[in-house]
């Protein structure tokens, strides 16, 4: 599997284009914004795109979602069903932020832990990983020992929980519970800003590291 990180949006959300090298079929994870230049990173890497996938629904995440899906006739996959109601804010979200207005929408499948999602011979496992929001979900690359965390864990820090539903104690509990076991050597890549691993952080992050909290 070959992956490339796209920044978009004025916050530079990590947009994540993860492909299969035998069949170049792709998916788009968490499509903020800025389409045409996430269009131009496919191309440019001769992947077909089948699948959109969103870890949340925040507008930095979430907002060119429906608009490239229409464009190109493919599903949307993600995240977990308790995060409808912040895809029925979506045009809240993009007035507050100062986005361009898009619409609500409803993805082709809700994802639950456990569920995968499959693009040409790759198979990426879902991780149900709430506190920054409550459908917030992970993709998990067992093969690859790649995740893709949207905002639940950073370089050094952790989500923001002071957002609606959001909670700290859930959050934390969603990293030391359902990331760090799956190995100190998972490189992640996170929803903004530098990657980092499972073990780095789990030695030094000040909010989840060993002992912290406890």
């Amino acid at each position: 599997m070959k992956v490339t990180v796209i920044p978009v949006t004025p916050f530079q959300q990590n947009c994540s284009l993860l492909w299969c090298e035998e069949t170049m079929e792709g998916v788009v994870v968490d499509p903020g914004g800025d389409l045409d230049q996430i269009l131009a990173a496919a191309e440019d890497a001769g992947v077909k795109l089948v699948k959109i996938l969103l870890t949340h629904p925040h507008v930095d995440h979430a907002g060119g979602t429906a608009d490239l899906a229409a464009r190109l006739g493919i599903p949307i996959e993600g995240p977990q069903k308790e995060d409808q109601f912040w895809l029925d804010l979506l045009p809240e979200q993009c007035e507050m932020f100062g986005f361009p207005s898009v619409a609500s929408f409803t993805p082709d499948r809700w994802l639950e832990d456990g569920d995968t999602v499959q693009f040409g011979h790759q198979t990426l496992e879902v991780l149900h990983c709430p506190g920054h929001t409550p459908g917030h979900v992970v993709f998990f690359h067992r093969g690859a020992r790649l995740a893709v965390v949207g905002d639940v864990l950073f370089k050094g820090t952790i989500g923001r929980t002071d957002f609606p539903r959001g909670d700290f104690a859930t959050l934390v509990k969603s990293i030391r519970e359902r990331l760090f076991p799956l190995g100190d050597d998972v490189v992640f890549i996170p929803g903004h800003g530098a990657s980092s691993t499972f073990g780095l952080e789990r030695r030094s992050n000040p909010f989840v590291r060993n002992g912290a909290g406890r």
